[in-house]
């Protein structure tokens, strides 16, 4: 069977199937506690559609020639992309994912060798479709629907978790915790979220001397995690329970959680666990095996399963020396980990549908430094559609660039 045939028979069944909770689920039992604010939620919404532009795009089975309109054209599609911008000022999305947030973070150092990694994110304001700075938090997950976000305000491990109202900039609930909680990831359908907790700052750094004496870096000592266990709670009513679970040796210190894709089980990065790069956790903190369709997957690789469940992304597979762009990952069946085809990228972030993704392509070759661009990939084909503009490659070891934060439209 090749791809086309494949994609084709997952939509089938797709169709066939019992429709699933839709994006937006948890904002929509939150409703109830915007109130008036209904009008001025579907005005926002129109204003994100109409400063939506278009990028040359390529349709399936292209022949390598590509469809440019006016900038002012909206297409069916949904794409906006803006490749002259890095880090974005204005909405990049495609289909059914847009870039809600992203981040930047840097080392501040605190007293003699010890430091914090800090992040500084802008979120995506839907009133304007740009993207606005928001010092308050230290950790920002973003609902499926791109109307709710769960925060933690800076001071690391937080004892509180806000639901905040992306259209008003307002926080419209706290959940108050026990145990001091450094992580947050909601569900596939956004009713519940999982809520990682510490007993120190999961992004403590202490100050090393490289091995070659070539000067200092800014490093998580291996091993060295106070990862105490997690929260699984639900949305509409803030409720429910703690989880203790251990750290797991490994390189990082932040070792969070997040939620498979039917949410019966939560899973950790971790180097050489049973999986992969993954460790899975039952709802009550016990270790246990992998889905059947996510055993193959790589925590590292944000994109994991299609909308469908019939494709699983993997990681980088091949890069061709000396041709700036040319990277490609691996495309698989989830249930046998067979290699079904390629695409290109280097790094895939996000699903758009069932036959495109959202990733990192570097614009260098591999004998210069890595600078990567967010690009547009599609199976069975070889272009990309850039989204954004160059990453910068940032040499500085106290500092990371722009990373983004997509969910679900």
């Amino acid at each position: 069977m090749n791809v086309e045939e494949l994609v084709r028979d997952a939509l089938r069944e797709q169709a066939a199937a019992q429709t699933p909770a839709r994006p937006g689920f948890a904002d929509r039992v939150l409703a109830f506690r915007r109130r008036r604010r209904t009008r001025r939620i579907v005005a926002v919404t129109a204003a994100v559609v109409a400063v939506v532009v278009t990028v040359p795009m390529l349709e399936s089975g292209d022949s390598g020639r590509t469809d440019v309109r006016p900038a002012d054209v909206v297409r069916q599609n949904g794409i906006s992309a803006h490749p002259d911008q890095s880090p974005p000022r204005d909405l990049i999305a495609a289909g059914d994912t847009a870039l809600a947030a992203y981040y930047t973070a840097k080392v501040r150092p605190r007293s003699g060798s010890q430091g914090a990694f800090v992040r500084t994110y802008w979120l995506l304001d839907p009133k304007t479709g740009t993207y606005e700075k928001d010092p308050r938090w230290s950790f920002v997950a973003v609902a499926p629907g791109l109307k709710t976000a769960a925060v933690l305000e800076q001071s690391l491990p937080a004892r509180r978790i806000g639901l905040l109202d992306l259209a008003t900039g307002e926080v419209e609930r706290w959940i108050p915790v026990g145990h001091g909680v450094g992580g947050l990831a909601f569900s596939y359908d956004g009713s519940r979220l999982v809520a990682t907790t510490y007993d120190e700052d999961p992004d403590l750094r202490t100050r090393v001397k490289s091995a070659d004496g070539g000067g200092e870096a800014w490093m998580s000592a291996y091993g060295d995690s106070s990862r105490s266990g997690f929260y699984d709670l639900d949305v509409a009513s803030g409720k429910g329970s703690w989880s203790p679970v251990a750290p797991d040796r490994d390189i990082n210190a932040r070792q969070d959680f997040s939620f498979s894709r039917t949410g019966d089980l939560v899973y950790a990065q971790v180097i050489g666990g049973r999986d992969g790069m993954q460790q899975f956790y039952d709802l009550k903190g016990d270790k246990t095996a992998a889905p059947a369709n996510e055993k193959y997957l790589r925590s590292d690789v944000g994109a994991r399963l299609s909308p469908n469940g019939r494709l699983a992304a993997l990681g980088l597979t091949k890069e061709v020396a000396g041709s700036p762009g040319k990277s490609y990952s691996s495309i698989r069946d989830p249930r046998t980990g067979k290699e079904i085809t390629k695409v290109r990228g280097d790094r895939l972030l996000a699903w758009v549908d069932d036959k495109r993704l959202i990733g990192w392509e570097r614009v260098t070759s591999l004998e210069e430094a890595y600078r990567p661009q967010l690009v547009l990939v599609t199976i069975g084909s070889d272009k990309v559609v850039p989204l954004s503009g160059v990453r910068e490659q940032d040499r500085n070891l106290d500092r990371q660039g722009w990373e983004p934060v997509f969910a679900r439209r």
